[in-house]
């Protein structure tokens, strides 16, 4: 009898088992179909859904949380070593494509919007948004409609071949650079992108610029960081995203204009190439050390500091380079809080004193006199 009852004890307790097992598996793969349904109806693009887009977009900072904010316009070369990797590869290949090319598969599959190049106006709002249609045929690219497309969500399908990847020579960006007074830290963030072309007339005179169209870099941040590419060719290896180069400030931009009341460029402020070079480096000398300027050193920073500079006078004496201004410069900074002292005079040798008193020894005998 006692075998029999743990008998049916362990049957009953492989029922409620199944039981809870299989409720479990009911709820599970409900939860499932309902978050695959919303993931289908949220993107119809495989690998972002509406949970990346909104982890990717950085919220702006409020006026009240800065002291501080410039914005910068560089033109990036894309001939350039750093810049390389926004042009190639030119053609796709094995799944990697140039920026260009991801941005017009966007535009044409109404997944990105674009905004009008206005200079000095980058006013982001659907007011000067711009249609995709009027865009491809301002700059001449061939397309077609594709299939369910409508007014309100045109689609297009634009061929490989059609897409002017080479003619995109260059980029604008702008640049935010602004301190944050809730982490008394700089921030520097690329705000927008806009691609520019470089198209020739029919007698082959020097290539005109054509900006395109400004897009948000929130609003392409989740594609580019499913795109990866490498940045070396010592390392052929794909060890970044294009959200990370532009992240990490991978790019080597040439300041080109800054915002100002009179919204002129570097080349109309400073028509003088060398003036214009100074400018430049100034402006970025002055935004790399704003945030070191905001401190005062410490006495271990100050100390490693003298002692660079006594290394770099010790590494002139070496190689024979004249340094007479360091020198009188140390010896000023060491000679700080004394006074200075007169020079003396000669000492002059004197005889052997006398036992005369001083009165009578100031007349002197001839050797005339001495010799009688």
């Amino acid at each position: 009898m006692n075998t029999i009852k743990k008998i049916l004890l362990a049957v009953v307790a492989l029922g409620c088992a199944g039981a809870a097992y299989a409720q479990q598996e009911s709820s599970s793969s409900s939860v499932m179909r309902r978050g695959a349904r919303n993931a289908k109806t949220s993107d119809s693009r495989p690998g972002v859904t509406s949970r990346m887009q909104q982890h990717m977009q950085s919220e702006p900072v409020s006026d009240a949380d800065m002291s501080w904010m410039k914005v910068i316009y560089r033109s990036l070369d894309l001939t350039k070593d750093a810049n390389a990797p926004l042009y190639f590869p030119e053609q796709p290949v094995e799944g990697s494509e140039c920026l260009f090319r991801i941005i017009m598969r966007l535009l044409a599959n109404d997944n990105l919007a674009a905004y009008e190049y206005l200079d000095g106006r980058e006013v982001f709002t659907d007011q000067y948004r711009m249609k995709v249609r009027d865009m491809l045929d301002r700059f001449h690219i061939y397309y077609q409609d594709a299939k369910g497309s409508n007014e309100k969500h045109p689609k297009f399908v634009i061929e490989e071949s059609d897409v002017p990847a080479n003619e995109v020579l260059s980029y604008y960006i702008i640049e935010r650079w602004e301190f944050d007074n809730r982490t008394n830290r700089m921030r520097t963030r690329v705000e927008a992108i806009c691609p520019v072309l470089h198209r020739t007339d029919d007698y082959g005179m020097e290539s005109v610029k054509y900006p395109m169209f400004w897009i948000k870099l929130d609003d392409l941040r989740p594609y580019l960081s499913t795109q990866n590419i490498f940045t070396s060719d010592y390392n052929n290896m794909p060890s970044c995203t294009y959200d990370d180069y532009f992240m990490l400030g991978l790019y080597d931009g040439e300041i080109y204009k800054t915002r100002n009341l009179r919204n002129k460029s570097m080349a109309q402020l400073y028509p003088d190439p060398d003036d214009l070079k100074r400018a430049q480096d100034s402006i970025q000398s002055q935004l790399d050390s704003f945030e070191n300027k905001l401190w005062v050193p410490s006495l271990e920073e100050l100390e490693a500091r003298r002692e660079a500079l006594l290394a770099k006078e010790a590494a002139a004496d070496s190689t024979g380079v004249d340094k007479t201004p360091a020198v009188s410069k140390r010896k000023v900074t060491s000679s700080r809080g004394k006074k200075s002292k007169e020079p003396k005079p000669a000492k002059v040798k004197r005889g052997k004193k006398s036992n005369a008193p001083k009165a009578k020894s100031a007349a002197t005998r001839s050797v005339r006199n001495r010799k009688r």
